[in-house]
């Protein structure tokens, strides 16, 4: 009676390879040697049908699969809801052993699927905590969504000094301080090349950029700063102004047309 009971136990395995439309599933029943494949598109019907079927066996179930992207959640979320016991397998795992096991790289569904089933077999597993069951989806996609808008925001930044400013700007280089300077951003926006500054009297300019620059220390010396004539000349072409401080290549080319 003991033996029966612990063979009883021993759960079926469901390894799964995950896509974008549909997901390769390959499955080990305790005591049998054929597995059995199925194919299952990206919608609930499907998932009820892949949720009846591992249910027909009346043992406990494991499944298994590799994180991809955000197509893995829905499926993930509809099994753990039934009752099924849910594993990941590492990426940087299951290609190792994919290398191992059939010395290639080269992959394909069914492929992976088989490899899966295998790391489940020996154990190479890691938990999987999902956000919605466990209550930290909120909080996951908040957290998403600051890293996104933080590495697009260094991006930006990152193209305005190496690019924007060397090709038409150079001499608002020295103004900026550090990527939190949003009145230096709103300044640009405002006054995109030298030609706008050098278009307009030392006090309209004073008096345009006033708000542009926001509530800064010292705000009418630094705006006083930005107009001294050496640095926007009204002329580029002109043989007195020095082409070092005075405009970029850039600038000289499109005062040429």
């Amino acid at each position: 009676m003991t033996d029966l009971s612990i063979a009883h136990s021993e759960p079926v395995l469901a390894a799964i390879d995950i896509s974008k439309a549909r997901h390769e599933v390959l499955i080990a029943v305790p005591g049998k040697k054929r597995r059995r494949r199925l194919t299952v598109l990206n919608q609930l019907d499907e998932f009820n049908r892949l949720t009846a079927t591992l249910t027909e066996y009346d043992r406990p179930v494991r499944v298994a699969f590799e994180a991809t992207g955000n197509y893995h959640r829905a499926l993930a979320f509809h099994l753990g809801a039934a009752g099924f016991e849910i594993k990941l397998v590492s990426s940087v795992a299951l290609a190792r052993t994919r290398e191992a096991l059939h010395n290639s790289w080269d992959k394909n569904d069914p492929k992976d699927a088989q490899v899966i089933l295998h790391m489940m077999q020996i154990g190479n597993e890691q938990f999987y905590h999902d956000p919605l069951m466990q209550g930290t989806n909120d909080i996951q996609e908040l957290s998403k969504t600051h890293d996104i808008i933080s590495k697009s925001k260094t991006e930006l930044w990152h193209r305005v000094l190496t690019h924007y400013l060397p090709l038409y700007f150079p001499e608002a280089d020295r103004f900026h301080r550090s990527s939190r300077s949003d009145w230096f951003l709103a300044f640009l926006e405002r006054y995109p090349s030298p030609h706008f500054i050098a278009s307009m009297g030392k006090e309209a300019f004073i008096a345009d950029a006033w708000e542009t620059v926001g509530r800064r220390v010292s705000k009418e010396r630094l705006l006083a700063d930005v107009t001294r004539p050496h640095r926007y000349p009204s002329d580029c072409r002109s043989n007195q102004i020095p082409m070092l401080s005075g405009c970029s290549a850039w600038s000289l080319a499109k005062a040429g047309a």
